[in-house]
């Protein structure tokens, strides 16, 4: 018998997480550690788990994550757009209520690149009239 499982990709910033959602007790497990472990701080906790308390399926879903690149804020959002993929996948009716929450718009917000002439993306030498 197959497992059944749901898939979803989040990104933020340059974070990316692939997210699967098994029918299970509200486990999350992120990079093969305990999400209270790998985010020390509980407004990150609270980022990861607000899709599942908007649609009150919190304990209805193991979450499984691998997350990399950029910071922890960036993989927490990343997680938080990953699990709102995959529950769409799970049941179509939640769409509105994400969509509402803003939970399935990717933040495209990326640090820009460095210019040449300029010390970063817009810092440039400070001006001289003479």
């Amino acid at each position: 018998m197959a497992k059944v499982q749901y898939l979803g990709t989040g990104r933020r910033k340059t974070s990316v997480a692939r997210v699967r959602l098994l029918p299970g007790s509200g486990k999350v497990t992120v990079n093969n550690r305990d999400a209270d472990e790998y985010f020390g701080l509980e407004t990150l906790r609270t980022t990861v788990n607000q899709p599942l308390v908007l649609t009150n399926t919190k304990d209805s879903y193991d979450v499984l994550v691998n997350v990399h690149g950029g910071g922890f804020t960036g993989q927490a959002g990343a997680i938080r757009h990953g699990i709102s993929r995959a529950l769409l996948q799970a049941d179509e009716t939640l769409r509105p209520e994400l969509k509402k929450a803003g939970f399935l718009t990717r933040d495209s917000r990326m640090k820009e690149r460095k210019k040449y002439g300029f010390k970063k993306a817009r810092k440039s030498a400070q001006f001289s009239k003479r």
